[in-house]
């Protein structure tokens, strides 16, 4: 395994888009390699998707795939960087359970590390954070030309680092998590429509609240409704 520094997201964003602001959304990661089809084979038997696969004679090609989850995708092929191959280290793949996402990797025949935690008081241990927090839990493998690749653990975002990306397993896991309190706040809550608690409440869990955080303002967002339909 290729020894890379871990860098941990401790801090909550601090910039405030405005309406004047751009999205710019990272759509690509160029990945060098010394064998284009070797590396086709590795990607693809981890289980990511084949996007596209393009060649132009024998001095071009572009090979792009997409973790699966993933709203980014990577690149490889001929002709499309100059960086050595395995010159790539430590790019994050993020998980919500890294005990599953090893044992899979593992299943694919992948050298994938054994799991460790980095504090940033104690360093690096063995095993995951003590405390299991969300991005202090890691593990590593590399494909065939050494590009190092880190698994790191987020059960809950800081604030401001809400979902990205909205597919179809994400928004369902949401709208459950949704239910579930919706659920437990349903039976004191004054008479509602649930979209009012499940809107908010899918709106506060992309803005990187945590789920109960998120049912409070669902449940206060409940009340404004209500209010404003009185006073009316």
């Amino acid at each position: 395994m290729t020894s890379t520094p871990v860098s941990t997201e401790q801090q909550p964003a601090t910039g405030v888009p405005t309406a004047a602001t751009v999205d710019l959304k990272l759509e690509v990661v160029v990945i060098p390699v010394s064998d284009v089809d070797r590396a086709k084979r590795f990607y693809t038997g981890l289980g990511w998707r084949q996007d596209a696969d393009f060649s132009n004679g024998d001095d071009w090609r572009v090979v792009q795939l997409t973790p699966p989850g993933s709203p980014c995708s990577i690149h490889f092929g001929k002709g499309i960087t100059k960086a050595v191959p395995g010159s790539v280290q430590g790019t994050y793949l993020v998980v919500d359970d890294i005990e599953a996402a090893r044992a899979e990797l593992a299943g694919h025949g992948v050298a994938v590390s054994q799991i460790f935690h980095v504090d940033p008081a104690t360093g690096r241990g063995p095993g995951p954070d003590p405390e299991r927090r969300s991005y202090f839990t890691y593990a590593s493998f590399s494909d065939p030309d050494g590009n190092s690749w880190l698994l790191q653990e987020i059960k809950t975002r800081l604030p401001g680092r809400g979902f990205s990306n909205f597919d179809v397993a994400t928004l369902r896991k949401l709208l459950r998590e949704a239910e579930k309190h919706h659920g437990e706040y349903e039976p004191t809550a004054p008479k509602h429509h649930w979209s009012d608690f499940y809107a908010a409440y899918i709106v506060a869990r992309e803005q990187g609240q945590t789920p109960e955080e998120a049912a409070k303002y669902g449940a206060l967002h409940v009340q404004d409704a209500r209010d404003r339909v009185v006073q009316a």
